[in-house]
């Protein structure tokens, strides 16, 4: 039986820096009767992006920022719960889309990227949000695409323990290149060491990082930069000729009003190197065909993924709060269903 109400967790006021409890507020609002054309939707799981930090920003990029009473927006998964008589999907189908901060959906059939999901064999559900989903084609086309990686070159990733870096470092032990990936966490380290095959893993946090970034890269070819700030500025001076960095996020910089700004940018100049930024989207097209490929490398263990998984809505600040203070591995999520909290108390 449908409830009368439903929760939802929309934008309250943009943040100048960190989130704080004043951000979002959440909302009881009538539960959604569908259209002809239209379905609602359960939602089960919500992917926690560090993009989103930006999408609270009103600023010009790459889509619209979320507005002042908006529901948070988030790719999730769902069940579909209602159907109207003309909708192209029926009770029961599992769906991927942009669900955000709610307990369920009214959803269009015409929604963008909105579909009935298939779980490849040896994927589970979850992978459909990461190493399968936008994270993982993130590091896909980012590393193979812009960063070109070839076999042989150094590659170095930071946010190397997240849903991206931790992606990038794998393709790029597959594509034969030399992997140092950076962390935030010697448990990280270990993490992307023994158990993904990087050559070496370095605490970014460590009174040492420096020399040991210089012992143990000397220098680089690839840089798929997650983090921005004084890692990549650092980076910029530890660069081949030639040298490709793949600009995909800036997490250290996301929460300044104003950030610092780079210094050491003319080595671009000097080491005929470049520095280009990407967003997946630009890639829609070629998006089955890459998560087929990923989805083989997953089956035969080749790929390797870990999850952190945040129950209910009301935790999806705390959630979205873990990406930029370290506290998650791997790809982070936010779970609504009754037997994941079962799962976690026995």
């Amino acid at each position: 039986m449908a409830p009368a109400t439903i929760k939802q967790i929309v934008l309250a006021e943009r943040p100048t820096a960190h989130i704080l409890p004043t951000t979002f507020r959440t909302e009881v609002v009538p539960y959604p009767a569908p259209g002809a054309a239209q379905v609602v939707v359960k939602v089960e799981y919500l992917s926690m992006e560090p993009a989103m930090r930006g999408w609270l920003k009103d600023a010009r990029s790459y889509i619209p920022p979320v507005q002042i009473g908006e529901v948070m927006r988030a790719m999730g998964l769902g069940t579909v719960v209602e159907a109207g008589k003309d909708a192209k999907f029926k009770v029961g189908d599992t769906l991927i889309g942009g669900f955000g901060w709610a307990e369920y959906r009214l959803m269009d059939d015409s929604a963008p990227r909105l579909e009935k999901v298939e779980v490849p064999p040896k994927a589970e559900l979850l992978d459909l949000l990461g190493v399968l989903g936008l994270s993982g084609l993130t590091a896909y086309f980012g590393l193979l695409d812009v960063g070109k990686v070839q076999a042989g070159e150094t590659l170095v990733v930071s946010g190397a323990g997240g849903a991206v870096g931790s992606v990038a470092c794998q393709l790029g032990k597959l594509r034969g290149a030399r992997v140092v990936g950076l962390a935030g966490s010697d448990d990280k380290c270990r993490w992307l060491e023994a158990e993904l095959g990087v050559d070496r893993a370095l605490n970014y946090k460590s009174d040492a990082f420096r020399a040991e970034f210089r012992e143990a890269v000397g220098y680089l070819d690839v840089f798929f930069d997650n983090v921005g700030g004084e890692i990549l500025d650092f980076a910029l001076t530890r660069l081949n000729k030639g040298a490709r960095i793949a600009l995909c996020g800036a997490i250290s910089d996301y929460n300044k009003e104003k950030p610092a700004g780079l210094t050491n940018y003319l080595s671009l100049i000097g080491q005929r190197a470049k520095l280009e930024g990407f967003i997946v989207l630009d890639y829609a097209a070629q998006w089955p065909a890459a998560a087929a490929e990923m989805a083989g490398w997953l089956a035969d263990g080749s790929l390797k993924r870990k999850f952190t998984v945040v129950p209910g809505l009301a935790r999806a600040t705390d959630a979205l709060g873990m990406l930029f203070t370290g506290g998650n591995t791997g790809k982070t999520c936010v779970c609504f269903l009754f037997f994941f909290f079962f799962l976690l108390e026995s």
